[in-house]
């Protein structure tokens, strides 16, 4: 059976159509163009849904749907969505309606996750940890080729637990969440209120290779950071395996210097928790999408 998926993001739609072993047979994107809301986004994606089924030639498939944000299980409606028009609207239902079919949605977090334990760098492991660490940060769990989401939809979301308590403020109303020390974006705040200089996170790198004193401090804090948040994880879920994604899993450092401090961190007398760079890059949001269809 075909599986069709969708990753939609602030700016762009994609779409992707995978034959039965996960090979990619057609690709298709649009602009999310969500200035024009709500309604024009539902119609985005039909369209490029309607698309891929014409590519599959009309053949029997599945369909999944990977969005920023997750559905409510009490009201239904979605909710942590950075495409804002979107919240608080019961986008499945409305989705489902449009397109006379069932439909499955997970975040994008999960998505990534299932994507690299399905066809990437976690293959063949039970029990996987996917980490989106981009403008913000989060995480998915998938056992044994399962999304885990729980009975609040947050499995995974730890990049709004606290390790700093005293730490920036989050937009979620919190103080010193992961996501807040170690995303991209909360990385780059960070320095700014720190050192009064606006930089580019590969130029704070950039800037630690080259031995500055101000980027090598802050730099050492953020893999002790990293090394904080990520052992508390081990330390609960015991994964297989930990796949890193988005942009700050560039880093080369990270696997050397941060997963020395997560080693340091973990409860256990060895660490042997493998803690790889991702394998699909930018695929992973909607190759995942498509694996989750129903």
């Amino acid at each position: 059976m075909y599986k069709i998926g969708i990753d939609l993001g602030g700016t762009k739609i994609e779409g992707v159509l995978l034959d039965q072993t996960g090979k990619i047979l057609a690709r298709e994107r649009c602009a999310t163009e969500q200035e024009r809301g709500y309604a024009h986004i539902l119609g985005r994606i039909e369209a490029l849904y309607r698309s891929l089924v014409k590519r599959s030639g009309g053949a029997q498939h599945t369909f999944g749907i990977g969005t920023p944000g997750a559905i409510s299980p009490r009201s239904g409606l979605l909710r942590n969505s950075n495409t804002q028009c979107l919240n608080n609207q019961p986008f499945k239902q409305d989705l489902e309606a449009a397109l006379s079919r069932k439909i499955a949605i997970q975040n994008d977090a999960n998505c990534f996750a299932m994507a690299e334990a399905g066809l990437g760098a976690a293959q063949g492991r039970n029990l996987v940890f996917g980490v989106i660490m981009g403008t913000g940060c989060g995480g998915g769990i998938v056992y044994k080729g399962e999304v885990v989401t729980g009975p609040l939809a947050i499995a995974g979301e730890w990049g709004h637990t606290t390790i700093d308590p005293h730490g920036p403020q989050c937009w979620c109303g919190k103080r010193g969440c992961v996501e807040t020390l170690i995303s991209g974006g909360g990385l780059e705040r960070l320095y700014m209120s720190r050192y009064g200089m606006q930089r580019a996170l590969a130029d704070i790198v950039g800037d630690l290779r080259a031995g500055d004193a101000h980027a090598s401090e802050f730099m050492d804090e953020f893999f002790g950071n990293f090394g904080r948040a990520l052992s508390n994880v081990v330390n609960i879920l015991d994964p297989d395996m930990v796949v890193l994604g988005g942009g700050v899993s560039n880093i080369d450092e990270l696997y050397n210097t941060g997963i020395l401090r997560v080693r340091e961190m973990v409860f256990s007398d060895c660490c042997e928790t493998p803690i790889v760079k991702n394998q699909l890059g930018d695929s992973a949001g909607v190759i995942g999408a498509a694996l989750i269809g129903v």
